[in-house]
């Protein structure tokens, strides 16, 4: 049974402790969650903040999906917020990390200064050498 936007809207926590809502949203599962995607990853602004510890797994494995929304976090300027969609989201995700790898690349070796402030050239480094390593294997 498909649960209708309006009610899966009104399962979205309502602030970053209510874990509650954040399970009754990861026992619903993808693809069920899928119109509240862009919702979601807000929650992943902060790794720390209880609700996104809840959401993190599901998120994790999505994959593909989550692309569009990826692309639109990484064109803004929260860098942190970036730093861990990536984390929770890419690193764990093989098709997303081929499929941005050109913007992995750029972060790699050639981040900006706030950029590199929010580690995100670490954090590309390190799904590249993940990614890199999964090719040797093949």
């Amino acid at each position: 049974m498909e649960m209708h936007v309006d009610n899966i809207l009104a399962l979205l926590p309502l602030d970053k402790c209510d874990t509650e809502r954040a399970e009754a949203l990861v026992e619903l599962g993808y693809p069920s969650v899928a119109p509240i995607i862009p919702e979601l990853l807000v929650w992943m602004q902060d790794l720390n903040w209880p609700v996104a510890q809840v959401l993190a797994p599901m998120l994790s494995k999505i994959g593909l999906p989550l692309l569009p929304e990826l692309r639109k976090i990484m064109a803004t300027d929260d860098y942190t917020w970036q730093y861990w969609v990536l984390g929770v989201t890419v690193a764990y995700s093989r098709d997303l990390a081929v499929a941005m790898r050109p913007d992995l690349h750029r972060l790699a070796t050639a981040a900006t200064p706030l950029e590199c402030q929010d580690w995100l050239d670490i954090r590309a480094r390190e799904i590249l050498a993940t990614l890199d390593a999964d090719q040797r294997l093949l």
